[in-house]
């Protein structure tokens, strides 16, 4: 199973189907509070139980971690799941269409396997370890920009929660480098668009000041199988245990990771 990740393709692109289906044919509903700005809706629960059952069904060895109902299965297992039912919620209660689901096979700490379904724009990327990354039937690549200036740039969520106000200050100051840098600066609202899209080419970098799996895993693999760079914002490779999730071009990676450390950027 392991050595042929793309076998469990089907299983992933089935996942969304399922997914996409519930996103676009059901309403929020009531919603529920997580913390500080920071919410789940009826579609969020409907969507990861739903994917569960399939998971569960189809891969019963393979533990799942999704972000409203936390792990369960086989922990000690080298394989996982990650689910992010509706990435970018806060977007999808207001009837703005850039959100997704997203749902990554992790192997001993790095993604082989992910899908990225966009309901409200009727896109769906996929890749597996080895085999290139994909919109629908169309093979993708990351952009060739070579210069920071000529880049397009996402950026994550400001922080909400505890010290939201000390670690936003690193973030404005953070956006304030990027837009005297690069091109263009956007704040999509989920880092599964902004991974898709680098790796589609629509967008040259994006920063993610966090690294939650079910919210990255996907887009990771994805991103890497277009020929981005995927790192830590000290420049190491990205893992499961990474702080951020720094996605470029290859071209500008080194930039953008520079410009992130002259911050003094710290994760959280």
């Amino acid at each position: 199973m392991t050595d042929a990740p793309a076998a469990l393709l089907p299983v992933a692109l089935r996942a969304a189907e399922i997914a996409s289906d519930l996103v676009r044919t059901r309403v929020p509903g009531l919603l529920t509070t997580k913390g500080d700005r920071d919410m789940a809706s009826e579609v969020d629960y409907a969507v990861e139980r739903a994917v569960r059952d399939h998971l569960k069904q189809r891969t019963p060895d393979i533990a799942i971690l999704g972000e409203e109902e936390g792990i369960s299965g086989d922990t000690a297992s080298d394989l996982m799941w990650a689910i992010d039912p509706v990435d970018g919620t806060a977007n999808f209660v207001r009837n703005i269409p850039l959100c997704g689901f997203s749902l990554g096979l992790i192997e001993r700490g790095r993604p082989v396997v992910g899908v990225i379904d966009l309901p409200f724009l009727g896109t769906r990327y996929h890749a597996g370890q080895h085999t290139g990354a994909y919109l629908g039937d169309r093979r993708i690549q990351a952009s060739m920009t070579t210069d920071l200036k000529d880049a397009i740039v996402a950026i994550g969520d400001y922080a909400v929660g505890e010290g939201a106000e000390a670690k936003n200050r690193q973030r404005i100051a953070l956006t304030e480098r990027l837009a005297a840098s690069v091109q263009r600066v956007r704040m999509l609202g989920s880092a599964a668009i902004d991974l898709a899209w680098v790796a589609e080419g629509k967008l040259d970098a994006s920063i993610t000041l966090s690294n939650k799996p079910w919210d990255t895993a996907a887009g990771v693999i994805i991103a890497r199988e277009a020929g981005a760079k995927v790192a830590d914002q000290d420049g190491t490779d990205h893992t499961f245990d990474s702080s951020a999730t720094v996605c470029a071009a290859s071209a500008v990676a080194s930039a953008v990771l520079t410009l992130i450390n002259s911050v003094g950027m710290r994760s959280s």
